[in-house]
């Protein structure tokens, strides 16, 4: 039989440091490590704990002793609630402290790398409401908060539209005001929401998989444009065209109003077929007079703006003089290859989603630029012996990966081919770092420049520049 971890209580606990994923670290009385949730750096707290493992416990704070000078007011009145913004009550000159110490220790410890002088962390000029895209999902079944649960009066309103709390696949807090998109995107969210309450329209119930409404997407562009899509799961034409054409009469400033009927176990819309109901079925994103079609399926980084700052960073480091045949690795909708290309003999995209392909090919060819290709497959499958032969031995790689980093065949061929240079961009420096200590050999870490693009979380991106020995 299993047994139970049994919960500890340490007093006086002083919160030192901040730890990967957003969690703080405390120390027990024993010197194992305690990670914390609901802390800063700097606090003096009591401390339950809720796992214990060998090297370690995982707890909550239950008491304050004393506050961190490094704290601040949160903005949002869901903080603590809503897993979205996690960093809200540390102040942003310590976030960017915090990020950059995580990056140059994971380079260091797991890379076993030897870094230059890190440059300064460049912080995003937007602290709130800097995301162009954002996902809220319907609940029949909202979360209730512990006065309610205690009330003894019968709760009514229990439709909701926001987000998952954490760690529960079945619970949505109702979302008042979101300090993440700029507006229209609350005045989207909360109108829908009561218009779907005020005309019956029955909101989504994972556990039993029925109801209308499922979820919400709206992504902005710096252009000014506007993508809203609805999915539903329960197919009524009538509720689902009334809804939508509210919105349509409601907010003309909508570019493209799209939905998806998707009556699969999970919202994922990527083999889903999306339906344009007004407007065009994309929106543009504009980047040095480049225009980059993004439909509701296509990857584009969330902070626009902080986007221009890493593809700017990017392009300098690899420090193109016009007769480089440049690899362009995970190139998604072609954005860096298209950033970069003007200074480039040609670029070559490679990517594992068809339709981002699609997008990048569709992009070059509006934007007027012939020195690039795409081509699509599994990385680790296209990028082979082969492929280089076809294309060309390439002179500067520029890889973006997902947060699971590069397969290590993709490293291995890196090695083969031996590039003078490589650019490694990563919005995870863990695993970033795993593979650069595979490549340590035959490279040095010549730049390290973290970009934050996510105020008030924990995520970072990191851009690596890796010359051959």
């Amino acid at each position: 039989m299993r047994r139970k971890n049994k919960r500890q209580v340490f007093e006086n606990v002083e919160v030192v440091d901040a730890g990967a994923k957003g969690k703080t670290i405390g120390k027990a009385p024993d010197g194992r490590v305690i990670f914390l949730t609901n802390t800063v750096p700097g606090d003096v707290v009591d401390v339950q704990t809720t796992k214990k493992r060998k090297a370690y416990f995982e707890g909550i704070a239950t008491a304050f002793h004393s506050y961190s000078d490094k704290r601040v007011e949160p903005h949002c009145e869901h903080f603590g609630v809503c897993g979205g913004c996690k960093w809200q009550d540390m102040g942003y000159e310590h976030q960017l402290f915090y990020k950059q110490q995580e990056i140059e220790n994971n380079l260091k410890r797991i890379g076993h790398l030897e870094l230059p002088e890190t440059t300064p962390i460049l912080g995003s000029e937007k602290q709130y409401f800097y995301r162009n895209k954002m996902e809220f999902s319907f609940s029949d079944s909202r979360w209730m908060t512990l006065d309610e649960i205690k009330s003894d009066e019968e709760i009514t309103d229990r439709d909701a539209l926001g987000f998952h709390i954490p760690g529960m696949w079945d619970k949505i807090l109702d979302i008042k005001k979101c300090h993440l998109q700029q507006d229209p995107s609350n005045a989207i969210r909360l109108d829908t929401r009561d218009f779907a309450i005020k005309n019956g329209l029955t909101f989504f119930n994972p556990r039993h998989q029925h109801g209308e409404l499922r979820s919400l997407m709206i992504r902005t562009a710096s252009t000014g444009e506007l993508m809203v899509m609805i999915q539903f799961h329960d197919d009524n034409k009538v509720n689902r065209e009334l809804i939508l054409n509210h919105l349509k009469e409601t907010f003309p400033e909508i570019t493209s109003l799209l939905y998806v009927i998707n009556q699969k176990q999970n919202d994922t819309i990527y083999d889903q077929e999306i339906i344009c109901f007004a407007g065009r079925n994309h929106i543009f994103e504009e980047m040095e007079g480049l225009k980059f079609k993004i439909n509701a399926k296509s990857f584009y980084q969330t902070n626009s703006a902080q986007a221009y700052e890493l593809y700017k960073l990017t392009r300098e480091f690899a420090d193109l003089k016009g007769n480089e045949l440049v690899y362009d690795l995970y190139t998604g909708t072609g954005t860096i290859a298209q950033f970069v290309s003007k200074k480039a003999k040609k670029v070559v995209g490679i990517e594992s989603v068809p339709e981002a392909i699609e997008d990048a090919k569709a992009n070059a060819e509006r934007n007027k630029i012939d020195n690039v290709d795409f081509f699509v497959g599994d990385m680790r499958n296209v990028f082979n012996e082969n492929f280089i032969q076809t294309h060309g031995t390439p002179d500067v790689i520029i890889t973006d990966p997902p947060r699971v980093g590069m397969h290590k065949d993709v490293v291995q061929q890196i090695l083969n081919i031996a590039p003078e240079k490589v650019v490694y961009v990563s919005c995870n420096s863990a695993t970033q770092a795993r593979d650069l200590e595979l490549m340590k050999h035959a490279y040095q870490v010549i730049k390290v420049q973290p970009v934050d693009m996510f105020p008030q979380t924990h995520h970072v991106e990191n851009i690596v520049l890796l010359k051959k020995l």
